[in-house]
């Protein structure tokens, strides 16, 4: 067995080399997006149709590769359909359906499909649907509900039954914002300001709060200008963009700088064959994983020189100033290179463990414990970690969750332990009480049956579309990493021992008779939930099942490649995957098997 893991590992680490760009790190590729498409399409045509005639024909012809049989659009070409990408689609159709059969045939399908979900596009029930799906969470159904009406679905008065977004509210100093009730999440600000504008000048509104939010509205869109990357892209992401600008431009702002840089953005992220992804990429977060897969075998991979340009583009991109997007302190890292990114607790912790893989501590001190430091300030009271932004708890986006508070605790750990002669005994005991905390709230949030639940990834085919394998297989990993690092704390090591156990016992209670695991119990395995939870068992203790584990990977490999699964979560639901995922989980259980 091990021979055939050294074998795969060395073919397996030349794929991962010749992944590296020119620039020597990784970017990935993330899978296009018909609901990127439609709402990219959308805004192309509401700012000059005939000037992106091109554009917005190619996002056509990639609608029309990509419908699914039974007339719907899921979030990846892989995916399954459902009533928000469907309906988004069909609304931009709508701008051309009129004018060219072979899209009014494409749009008539999609009205089946729609139909047969009980939505009656010329009705307000499309309203209804939409925000019964969504419930509280406004950050998705009120843009899609938007866009709709902007297009003509439903055909009489759209903006009737749409829920009136407060963007006054972010003329508030944004240390209040986390106290008010916003109804989208942290990172969707802009949609909040932009979408808000619309449809305060499509929807009839009461005397005051027309008074006040005509007053607001020219300052909203200075705070909007101002948090704006260089790049052009809101959070690197096309459908928050898209969004941005067809509600801009519909409010009779076509011609302000954030709108012309959105479009141009749109237009430079298109891909060849007319899709675009749901976001310019994940660079930092596929850097990071390639470097974790790496593990202990790194030497005999990466050459001194591709080391030395990893650490300083890791340091580069550290951010290293108070963030204008949401005020967020220096030291984080975001999830791309790209000025759009903003630092979160799942890139941070990965930055900089990846750091003190690739490089002696001497290095890489400042930023290590930069990071730390920023990690520290985010964690919420409740011991948990959010991604963006502390004490933003209304929305489960904005909560705190589990698998990026095992990251950061062990990120915290290792740092505790690798400078704890360095560090200041006040700033040992801030790290001290952020992982008994941290500790406590996995303790917390680990489910009966042992497991954990993520916030960023699930699984479509499990029935509450979460998944407790990933979210489970990663804070195993990240404890079992972390056990070293807690030798001076006794009763915290203990603790952190009882929970793995209770996880490891999920994970072997759940994984398939083929021998890999899906996102719960008897759900199909990918390449990612399996390799994941190999990596979360490699031990001698779980051999048996580890040995199984790997032999469907291998099988799985040889059937059908590297095949991704759509298994990421961005921006309120919206699935991806993503194509370094199953490379950096499969070696990185390789490593792992052969270091155990």
């Amino acid at each position: 067995m091990k021979k055939k893991l050294e074998i795969r590992f060395k073919e397996l680490s030349e794929i991962l080399l010749n992944e590296l760009n020119d620039e020597g790190f990784w970017t990935g590729q993330l899978s296009s997006s018909a609901l990127g498409v439609s709402v990219a399409v959308a805004a192309l045509h509401f700012y000059d149709a005939k000037e992106n005639h091109a554009e917005i024909r190619k996002g056509f012809t990639w609608l029309k590769d990509n419908i699914n049989a039974d007339g719907s659009f899921g979030d990846t070409p892989e995916s399954p359909g459902n009533i928000s990408t469907s309906l988004l689609v069909y609304a931009a159709l709508n701008l051309y359906s009129d004018q060219d059969s072979s899209l009014k045939h494409l749009q008539s399908n999609i009205a089946d499909y729609l139909q047969k979900n009980d939505i009656d596009i010329n009705s307000d029930q499309v309203a209804k649907t939409i925000l019964a799906h969504y419930k509280t969470d406004y950050t998705f159904s009120v843009p899609i509900l938007t866009m709709s009406a902007l297009c003509g679905i439903p055909t009489q008065n759209g903006f009737k039954k749409i829920p009136q977004l407060p963007f006054e509210l972010a003329l508030l100093p944004q240390k209040f914002y986390r106290l008010l009730n916003f109804s989208v999440v942290s990172y969707a600000i802009p949609a909040l300001i932009a979408v808000g504008i619309v449809i305060f000048k499509k929807k009839r509104s009461g005397k005051f709060a027309q008074w006040i939010r005509k007053g607001a509205e020219r300052k909203t869109l200075k705070i909007l200008q101002n948090s704006m990357p260089q790049s052009g892209g809101f959070l690197e992401a096309i459908p928050l963009t898209a969004f941005v600008a067809l509600s801009l431009i519909n409010a009779g702002y076509k011609d302000l700088e954030v709108v012309k840089k959105g479009i141009q953005f749109l237009k430079q992220t298109q891909r060849d064959d007319g899709g675009w992804p749901i976001d310019v990429d994940l660079s930092t977060w596929v850097t990071t994983l390639s470097i974790k897969a790496l593990g202990s075998k790194k030497d005999t991979v990466l050459n001194t020189e591709q080391k030395n340009t990893l650490t300083q583009h890791l340091k580069t991109i550290q951010n290293k100033i108070v963030h204008p997007f949401n005020g967020t302190s220096p030291g984080g890292w975001g999830w791309t290179n790209y000025s759009g990114s903003v630092p979160d607790a799942d890139d941070t912790p990965g930055a900089i463990l990846a750091l003190l893989q690739l490089q002696s501590p001497n290095e890489i001190k400042d930023e290590v414990l930069a990071g730390a430091n920023w990690l520290i300030k985010l964690q919420n009271t409740d011991g948990g970690f959010p991604t963006f932004s502390k004490g933003w708890g209304k929305l489960p986006f904005d909560q705190s969750c589990s698998d990026l508070t095992g990251h950061c605790f062990l990120a915290l750990a290792k740092v505790l332990n690798i400078f704890i002669a360095e560090i200041p005994l006040s700033q040992q005991k801030k790290i001290n009480r952020s992982l008994i905390k941290a500790a406590a709230f996995l303790q917390k949030q680990q489910q009966k049956n042992g497991s954990w639940l993520p916030l960023w990834f699930g699984n479509q085919h499990t029935s509450t579309h979460e998944n407790p394998v990933y979210g489970t297989a990663r804070v195993l990993t990240y404890l079992n990493d972390s056990l070293p690092c807690l030798s001076a704390n006794s009763e915290l090591k203990e603790n952190i021992k009882a929970q793995i156990s209770r996880g490891e016992n999920f994970l072997i209670e759940v994984q398939n008779n083929d021998g890999s695991w899906g996102g719960d119990k008897n759900i199909p395995g990918t390449m990612e939930e399996t390799a994941l939870s190999v990596s979360a068992l490699s031990s001698k203790n779980f051999e048996d099942a580890c040995t199984l584990g790997l032999n469907w990977l291998d099988q799985s490999n040889k059937t059908n490649g590297l095949t991704a699964a759509p298994i990421g979560l961005y921006f309120a639901s919206l699935w991806y995957d993503e194509k370094m995922y199953p490379l950096t989980a499969y070696l990185e259980a390789i490593t792992r098997s052969l270091k155990s």
